[in-house]
């Protein structure tokens, strides 16, 4: 199945790559009516692929409930195939949410990189790298990570 954006949503969202450019459509790797998997041109490892919603949303919070089980569910059929496919040993499950955080398409996207022991990557982009760099950064005592933990739960 190919992708087909909700039309009302996208016109909104005239930059969406994902909704316009029919190259990226035709590396759809499965799809039903909520979402869809297919590849990145831009590869940190082989087989980094990315899930999405048909419907062109740029934020996690604009899906459904449906939306989103789809997408987690496609996440978990993918990196079966990555394990089986590429042999992957472990994944880099992320997405980028609003411009400041990296979003250059404005409809969600979970990116899948499949990771093996001795894979490179993209060095210094490696998703690794920038949430455990250990050595550039200090351990936080327990009392203030309370106190932050509070105030998370408070906002909830």
């Amino acid at each position: 199945m190919l992708h087909s954006c909700d039309r009302i949503s996208c016109m909104s969202q005239k930059s969406c790559a994902f909704c316009t450019i029919e190259d990226i459509k035709k590396r759809e790797i499965a799809g039903n009516d909520l979402a869809w998997a297919f590849l990145t041109n831009i590869p940190i490892t082989e087989g980094h692929a990315l899930i999405s919603p048909r419907r062109c949303v740029a934020k996690l919070s604009e899906l459904t409930v449906e939306e989103k089980v789809a997408v987690f569910d496609f996440a978990e059929k993918v990196m079966g195939s990555l394990k089986k496919v590429y042999g992957a040993e472990g994944f880099n499950c992320a997405w980028n949410q609003e411009k400041l955080a990296g979003q250059s398409v404005p409809h969600f996207h979970l990116h899948i990189v499949p990771r093996k022991e001795g894979d490179t990557g993209l060095i210094g982009l490696d998703p690794r790298n920038f949430l455990y760099r250990t050595e550039e950064r200090e351990v936080v005592d327990e009392a203030t990570l309370r106190k932050v933990s509070e105030r998370v739960r408070e906002g909830l």
